[in-house]
């Protein structure tokens, strides 16, 4: 029972991890990442598709992401989606391919990019004290019901309380990772 609880647990703390690394990556940090248009979605044959499932994306340079659709006729409303998101790029099409040049990132864009790198890892981190938490509890439950002893309860809480610290170790160093990505010009 208790083993079932600690799986549930370092598996929602690993999910929470992977949401990070994945809003990280979509963060601009002056360098052309196809990454960073996946959150955007195309309206295609009446139904809203991420970009990638209509599209080739690619950056053939360090600056330059090339967006080449599948279907022509998709060209001009991958371009409006582009416009709409929170992107901030003007995209340059030729009649086949969109083009998105990454602009150089001053440092003021850097620092404020820096910021809401560290607040997304600072929800992360409460999010995986939160799951923490609620193991606690369940766990508290399990001995308030005679289901466990107490030695059982103090050993599943340092357990979990180890596996929390090393989440929280692993975010950090995402973050920092990132940090570096963002500051090095």
């Amino acid at each position: 029972m208790v083993k079932d609880i600690m799986n549930t647990a370092e598996e929602k703390m690993n999910k929470s991890v992977a949401v990070l690394k994945r809003d990280l990556a979509t963060m601009k940090a002056g360098r052309a990442n196809p990454t960073m248009l996946d959150r955007i979605e195309v309206e295609y044959y009446g139904s809203m598709v991420p970009i990638n499932q209509v599209a080739n994306i690619s950056a053939p340079e360090p600056r330059v992401i090339l967006v080449q659709p599948w279907e022509k006729s998709s060209l001009k409303t991958i371009e409006k989606a582009i416009l709409k998101s929170d992107l901030g790029i003007n995209p340059s099409n030729d009649g086949s391919v969109i083009r998105l040049i990454v602009p150089e990132l001053t440092e003021e864009t850097r620092k404020n990019l820096v910021k809401n790198v560290k607040k997304v890892g600072e929800e992360t981190k409460v999010a995986v004290r939160s799951i923490r938490r609620e193991c606690n509890d369940k766990i508290k439950a399990l001995k308030k019901n005679n289901e466990i002893s107490e030695d059982e309860l103090k050993k599943a809480e340092d357990d979990i309380q180890k596996r929390t610290d090393n989440f929280i170790k692993e975010i950090e160093k995402i973050v920092e990772s990132k940090e570096k990505e963002i500051m090095s010009v």
